[in-house]
């Protein structure tokens, strides 16, 4: 499949649990039909960070990679997101995430990279891992606020030559970096897809150029994601602002404010305001969203117009 199948949007899915803090697979599979049906969506990023793939077991990544492959429909495209420490471990789970339905696998930096910097180690992970399955690649470029885990343009340069790259989810969170990472890829190899996906960023970044986003925003807004898409791509700034002006102040309330980490759970917590989940549960040990949190999501929830 090439890169160019690939363009368009992407809602990045979250995993819902039970209290006990097992995936509630009901809720799951009602969160994956529901957002894969949306006009205009692409495919579902899964295992990604706001699916928690940093502390799912690895069985439990497989699975999810199973159950949305058995629910969506065939032309629904599935990138799955692989966050491991070990290059041998994480290309035996990416050939399962594979043989159970993905078509991509999206490659994430392991948190100990941001203690360092090792260009050497991040292609030859990045390496191992395409070789190993053969299957098309994404790589994940951090924000400029995460340390090393964001690629130097050497390094950068590097994973893009690796042949079974066909996209790279663009998360430098800072639109001139976005312009520089793009404009770099593209005199490279411009056929490799360079998708918008910082929150914060999407219209800016989206009016330099890309080939479409993955975000998690689109599990909220779906529409309005598409919508600011589909008005750039058709040169309609005047509906591209209109759309803007949903995004922005969910962007602001989820991602740009601190601490980032809270992020998952505040998507969590505005799926359960709108009753599309009926908790709010995480499957790290944080305690569910304050009351100042919650009313924060519930003031930017009504200046997007969104009703719950």
């Amino acid at each position: 499949m090439s890169a160019k199948n690939f363009h368009g949007v992407y809602a990045a899915t979250i995993v819902p649990l039970k209290q006990d803090g097992t995936i509630d697979k009901a809720i799951l599979t009602h969160h994956l039909k529901e957002i894969s049906s949306v006009n205009g969506i692409k495919g579902l990023l899964i295992n990604g960070h706001a699916g928690e793939n940093h502390i799912l077991s690895q069985e439990e990544q497989v699975e999810l990679v199973r159950i949305t492959r058995s629910v969506v429909s065939q032309d629904t495209l599935i990138v799955s997101g692989l966050n491991t420490e070990c290059s041998k471990i994480g290309s035996e789970v990416a050939k399962k995430m594979i043989d159970n339905g993905a078509d991509s696998i999206m490659i994430f930096p392991p948190f100990s990279w941001a203690l360092s910097y090792d260009e050497d180690l991040i292609f030859n992970h990045h390496n191992i891992i395409a070789k190993t399955i053969k299957s098309p690649i994404m790589i994940y470029q951090a924000s400029i606020n995460a340390g090393s885990m964001a690629y130097k343009p050497n390094t950068l340069e590097r994973l893009i030559n690796i042949s079974e790259v066909i996209a790279i989810k663009e998360g430098s969170w800072e639109t001139s970096k976005y312009d520089f990472n793009r404009r770099l890829v593209k005199s490279l190899r411009p056929e490799v897809a360079v998708m918008a996906s910082g929150d914060e960023h999407l219209l800016s970044c989206f009016m330099i150029g890309t080939e479409g986003s993955l975000v998690s925003l689109a599990i909220i807004i779906p529409e309005a994601i598409i919508g600011l898409y589909q008005s750039i791509i058709s040169n309609n700034l005047k509906e591209a602002m209109n759309y803007h002006k949903v995004i922005y102040p969910l962007a602001q309330a989820i991602y740009g404010t601190n601490p980032a980490s809270y992020a998952t759970a505040r998507l969590k917590t505005c799926l359960k305001l709108l009753g599309k989940i009926p908790n709010d549960k995480m499957r790290s040990s944080m305690n569910s969203l304050n009351n100042i949190e919650i009313n924060n999501l519930k003031a930017a929830m009504t200046l997007a117009g969104i009703k719950y």
